[in-house]
């Protein structure tokens, strides 16, 4: 009797961890679905047009028609530009070279709403154009007539800047090495541009009047290189919510160049902070 009642409830105890590990098996299940991706990216349109906006991780194209599509860009976006005889090779560019005026052609992926860039194609002569309209220059728009006029047309709505933030770090003289201060300065400005909705950041450099025209625009280049490679490898700034940064060389100065104390403050590389004005949609 006693053995029967000790079987019997053997039996009913295995019976009851078979109820139970059902439920545990299923809430595994859950788990597991809950740490899988929602959606799995497919492949998207292939987008052409002027870039006309950008903030953050994204950026406006528009088409010829006047069609407007938001495209956010990653770590893993290539931008790429022909290179090489008759163009058959590529090369590769950074995203911050990704500005308003550049005409591209962006193969994309489709994940869940978001359209992300998965590559980026422009013609150099392109961005020559792009860089003349950013930069105002007159002469060159006459220069370039034709292909200028027609990109001119399509960029009636290219966004301009509210600045949110300035920072100047300042350098020895004849020197690109960033001081203790500086970098503790840049990483600062980062942490403002974090904080700050659809945060831009754009990178000019400057020297003072000491040497040569030559010598001073690579120096101001360097100046501004080392900044972005210490916000983005230092202060975790991501590559594409910065503007392509760029070498001023001695203009636009600060103050005086005729002493030391003006001079101190033109060997400097600014940090704006920027949000573009009226994007709706970004």
């Amino acid at each position: 009797m006693s053995s029967r009642i000790t079987r019997i409830a053997g039996i009913a105890l295995m019976a009851t961890s078979m109820l139970v590990m059902p439920a545990t098996a299923m809430a595994q299940e859950t788990d597991l679905k809950m740490a899988m991706p929602a959606t799995t990216p497919t492949e998207g349109p292939e987008i052409k047009g002027v870039i006309t906006a950008r903030r953050g991780d994204r950026m406006q194209i528009t088409a010829d028609d006047g069609t407007k599509t938001i495209v956010s860009l990653t770590d893993a976006t290539k931008v790429e530009s022909p290179a090489g005889f008759l163009g058959l090779g590529k090369r590769g560019y950074a995203v911050t070279s990704l500005i308003n005026g550049l005409p591209v052609t962006v193969k994309t992926m489709q994940n869940g709403d978001l359209l992300q860039a998965e590559r980026v194609k422009f013609r150099g002569g392109d961005m020559k154009t792009a860089n003349m309209i950013k930069g105002g220059t007159a002469q060159g728009f006459e220069e370039q007539t034709a292909a200028t006029g027609a990109l001119r047309s399509r960029m009636a709505d290219i966004d301009q800047y509210n600045i949110k933030g300035s920072t100047n770090v300042l350098f020895a003289t004849g020197k690109s090495r960033l001081t203790e201060q500086g970098k503790t300065d840049l990483c600062a400005a980062a942490t403002q541009a974090e904080a700050t909705d659809g945060a831009l950041i754009l990178v000019t450099g400057y020297t003072d009047s000491t040497g040569s025209d030559d010598f001073n625009q690579r120096l101001s280049d360097n100046r501004a290189t080392r900044v972005v490679n210490h916000l983005q490898q230092a202060c975790k700034w991501k590559p594409y919510r910065m503007l392509t940064p760029s070498g001023m060389s001695e203009s636009d100065p600060v103050a005086s160049n005729d002493d030391s104390a003006g001079k101190a403050q033109n060997r400097r590389v600014t940090v704006t902070i920027l949000v573009s004005k009226g994007l709706e949609g970004l």
